[in-house]
């Protein structure tokens, strides 16, 4: 039984490097969006460092790969799979279930930073700036993909994030568990009772008995 387990298990993993294999798919990317040239926007010119179209054309996209964004603090990154919202160039709209931004669009203009974007979804989704009310994405800073199986998505992206830390929550005064009445043992009142019965029938039988010597 062992052997035939071991045996199995081999069949397995041969199946799987196969199928990577011609999926022409061994291991997970790092794609650097406009290559060198990076994902920037030159306001005087209404330019775009690279035609962000051709570049995503020439790449190959799977789940578990990244997008990487080196750029500055004046653009955005939007992540999007909402094909109106890509056409629209603008989040107003947009629905937080299929619409993310990365960082950027920060107050701090000019400053540099890489943005890292990890592909979790199979198929089509879109990027973009919105900055400038959507100016850059209209002259060019946007690209679409289609994101294909490859291998698989990786452990590391496929479990979720645990969830934020969150404090107990402080008890109110509604709602509070109302006061534990305490009751007395009724056998002891009734003894007190008793004693008390006794101290004035042995007065009073006192005075009769002094009543009738006199």
């Amino acid at each position: 039984m062992a052997a035939i387990a071991l045996y199995l298990a081999m069949a397995a993993m041969a199946l799987l490097i196969n199928g990577a294999a011609s999926d022409g798919t061994t291991r997970y990317t790092n794609h650097t969006v406009g290559d060198s040239a990076g994902w920037v926007f030159n306001s005087n010119t209404n330019k775009t460092s690279a035609d962000f179209t051709a570049w995503a054309a020439k790449q190959t996209f799977n789940l578990g790969d990244f997008l990487i964004f080196n750029t500055i603090t004046n653009e955005t990154v939007i992540q999007t799979y909402n094909k109106t919202t890509y056409d629209s160039c603008i989040t107003d709209d947009a629905l937080d279930s299929d619409t993310f931004q990365y960082d950027g669009g920060s107050n701090e203009f000019g400053q540099t930073l890489t943005i890292p974007v990890p592909l979790t979804i199979e198929g089509a989704q879109y990027y973009f700036s919105d900055a400038d009310d959507g100016e850059q994405c209209q002259h060019g800073m946007a690209f679409e993909i289609k994101v294909g199986h490859g291998l698989g998505l990786p452990l590391s992206l496929s479990q979720p994030p645990p969830p934020p830390y969150a404090p107990p929550p402080v008890p109110s005064d509604e709602g509070q568990s109302p006061p534990i009445s305490v009751v007395t043992n009724p056998s002891n009142n009734g003894g007190m009772r008793a004693g008390v019965g006794i101290c004035w029938l042995f007065l009073l039988l006192l005075v009769i008995l002094s009543f009738l010597q006199a």
